[in-house]
């Protein structure tokens, strides 16, 4: 979490430093970069930094639980579109997310992320670690999902769909870097995957 000086910052020294830590966390993964580059292109003093950031690391997962948080607030936006589809609105931002406006440092930036990732990270993205922001958005999203065409019981089996449909999203999204692959191949591996969920693996007896 940032120092509350970091907030009594101008707008737009705020988006400076945030853009030239997005730049060499785009570079290199968190363990590689350097305070010495983000300063330099910020203009800032290391003095500064400090009064700021407890770290590169605070810097880094504050990064991190923005994007989170404006992952969410699209898949909010994205379930109201699709009537509450839980399967459409995680394909629909598993796509959002490969290609992410075609920029090629946010690209990697998720690409240092995921190849690299631990469970903090994993927590950041997935749940956010500013728990009464996600808290919110977790339960908006659990009221706007469709439950009349899944197959539970009660809404403890919905957390665990989507914590399932949330553990292949992030399994899809590092064999996208590992592999190399495109964001087509990328997208129908995922499609089918999620296809798969939708129509169960057990045959079972009739």
């Amino acid at each position: 979490m940032p120092k509350q000086t970091f907030f009594h910052l101008p707008k737009d020294k705020q988006d400076t430093l945030i853009q030239a830590a997005k730049k060499e966390f785009s570079r290199v993964p968190l363990h590689e970069a350097s305070i010495a580059n983000i300063i330099k292109d910020a203009a800032i003093p290391r003095g500064s930094f400090y009064q700021y950031f407890e770290g590169k690391e605070d810097l880094y997962y504050y990064l991190l639980n923005q994007l989170s948080q404006k992952n969410n607030d699209r898949f909010i936006a994205t379930l109201k579109e699709k009537n509450g589809d839980i399967f459409e609105a995680f394909i629909d931002s598993f796509q959002f997310m490969t290609q992410y406006h075609g920029n090629q440092e946010h690209k990697n930036f998720f690409k240092n992320a995921f190849l690299n990732m631990n469970y903090k990270m994993e927590n950041t993205l997935a749940n956010n670690i500013y728990e009464e922001s996600q808290k919110n958005q977790y339960l908006t999203m659990i009221s706007l999902m469709n439950t009349k065409n899944l197959n539970i019981k009660e809404e403890r089996e919905l957390h665990h769909i989507i914590k399932i449909f949330m553990a292949v999203t992030f399994q899809n999204l590092v064999q996208m870097f590992v592999r190399d692959l495109t964001d087509e191949e990328a997208l129908k591996n995922y499609i089918e995957q999620m296809e798969m969920l939708k129509r169960g693996i057990y045959k079972g007896e009739h």
